[in-house]
């Protein structure tokens, strides 16, 4: 008969105010992109692709090429919001991408 695993404990609660996000601080100091202020807020996809491009073209950090590091970005995002992000504004940031891989040449797929 297989022994029962003990249930782990759950770890202690913190406030939302109180906790500190790496994510976030990434988000709002990047070393690889000098981002438009409220750039992922913006409801039209191209604007948002066209800024994530001229930021990503213009940075001397960055790590990639300008289309990787601006489609990452913006993945980053979506991802750091997880189910918090609208369905509404993952549309548009869906959007985004797909803009973006236009103003870049590249295809989706």
């Amino acid at each position: 008969m297989a022994q029962r695993q003990p249930k782990s404990r759950a770890p202690a609660k913190r406030s939302r105010a109180a906790t500190n996000y790496w994510s976030g601080e990434v988000t709002r100091h990047s070393n690889a992109l000098d981002l438009d202020a409220g750039v992922f807020t913006w409801d039209d996809p191209v604007k948002i692709a066209r800024s994530l491009k001229r930021s990503a073209e213009v940075s001397q950090r960055r790590k990639a090429d300008p289309f990787r590091s601006a489609m990452s970005m913006l993945t980053f995002y979506i991802n750091r919001a997880g189910k918090d992000l609208p369905d509404a504004r993952r549309r548009v940031l869906e959007q985004a991408k797909d803009e973006l891989r236009k103003a870049f040449g590249r295809t989706a797929g």
